[in-house]
């Protein structure tokens, strides 16, 4: 009988059709016998309603029909024909992740030994349900102080300065984060000192703070074993001046590109009564004169030509998150405007701003140097002020 087994894990694991007899010894190494034993008996099953041997098998399935060195040492022994299953894992299958924050993602609160069938301490459904409702939340009597901070996460969220992305680790739950988990967004107010658990593992307890409006004061690892069973659970990145000038180019990156700003010639009513301070802020990849050559014909333009008054050039651009910040920024002074295209079609720019030219200039230079968050442009005083809603 191997390490750590007793009578009636022998018989439970018999009942799942995993054999237990001693392996003899063989000329292969640790791990391919590790993992020839794990593909023997039927193909194991996901689901809470399943035995923990079986989910953690089914996981370490999963993971083994994944990775070629291990498909090649088991498919001569596959007469089962376990390697040929599809059904897909409820967790994300990291192939070098290790039992600990395995068991800690399929939601068991236990430690591993060497054996993984040796566990220490596996709770029941019914104790995993009252953790996983991350303590007893009671009304946060001081959310005034935070609402400001869920509204400003908000608009950062609309206007790409954040970005939501799936929740990876628990070094990714510090003091002053937002996740989204249960369908609320939940913001780490605070951390406690780190302690070790009976289980002899690295906690802390938190002070998380509700859009509702609520609070709990959760344990880290319960925040996390939350964060991997919710499917829509996410983290909220911080904001940054990067979504523009990142160090690694996204999908819609400019290699290089300039931010133009341009006056129109149109003679428009409501244009030639504002034409020095009335601006379209835009970037291209290419030639700005090629993008404004036909700028008559196109309504995006005012349906007439321009004038390019003022050019910058940078790296690894996004047009999308400059755009948004563009229009968060100047937003409080976009010119309300309808014009008719070519065709007699109403359209109406949302692009052209009643801004002076030195304040652009100072909003670009901020976006450069990253302290641009939290600034607007305040059209009584004609500059760039902290918002105060922020």
């Amino acid at each position: 009988m191997p390490k750590g087994f007793t009578d009636e894990d022998d018989e439970l694991l018999a009942e799942l059709g995993v054999e237990t007899e001693t392996k003899k010894e063989s000329s292969r190494s640790p791990r391919e016998e590790r993992i020839i034993a794990e593909q023997h008996g039927r193909a194991p099953q996901h689901g809470e309603d399943r035995d923990i041997f079986e989910r953690l098998y089914a996981v370490r399935l999963d993971r083994l029909r994944a990775q070629a060195d291990c498909r090649a040492v088991i498919e001569p022994l596959d007469h089962q024909g376990l390697l040929a299953g599809t059904a897909p894992a409820p967790v994300d299958i990291v192939p070098d992740i290790d039992d600990d924050e395995l068991l800690a993602q399929l939601g068991v609160d236990a430690m591993a030994s060497d054996d993984i069938t040796e566990l220490r301490h596996v709770r029941s459904s019914a104790e995993k349900r009252a953790a996983e409702e991350i303590a007893n939340r009671e009304k946060c009597e001081d959310f005034d102080t935070f609402k400001p901070l869920f509204e400003q996460a908000r608009r950062e969220l609309s206007a790409g300065i954040r970005e939501t992305r799936p929740f990876q680790t628990m070094a990714e739950i510090q003091k002053g984060e937002f996740f989204i988990v249960g369908g609320q967004v939940a913001y780490v107010a605070d951390v406690g000192k780190e302690f070790i658990s009976q289980y002899d593992r690295r906690d802390s307890r938190l002070r998380v703070i509700y859009d509702n409006g609520t609070e709990s004061d959760v344990l880290l690892r319960s925040l996390q074993r939350a964060l991997h069973r919710d499917e829509a659970g996410r983290r909220i990145t911080d904001p940054v001046a990067g979504p523009l000038f990142a160090g690694e180019s996204e999908d819609d990156d400019l290699a290089s590109g300039t931010i133009y700003v341009l006056r129109s010639k149109s003679d428009h009513p409501a244009v030639a009564a504002n034409r020095d301070v009335l601006h379209k802020v835009g970037v291209t990849g290419g030639k700005i004169e090629t993008r404004v050559a036909n700028a008559r014909l196109d309504p995006t333009f005012l349906m007439a030509d321009v004038d390019i008054i003022a050019t910058y050039k940078l790296s690894n651009v996004s047009r999308v998150k400059f755009e948004n910040l563009i229009h968060r920024i100047f937003g409080s002074a976009r010119l309300d405007i309808e014009i008719k295209d070519r065709f007699g079609n109403p359209v109406v720019p949302r692009e052209w701003f009643l801004v002076p030219l030195f304040v652009i200039d100072e909003a670009v230079e901020r976006i450069k140097d990253g302290t641009i968050t939290g600034y607007i442009y305040d059209p009584k005083t004609a500059s760039l002020v902290k918002d105060s809603k922020r």
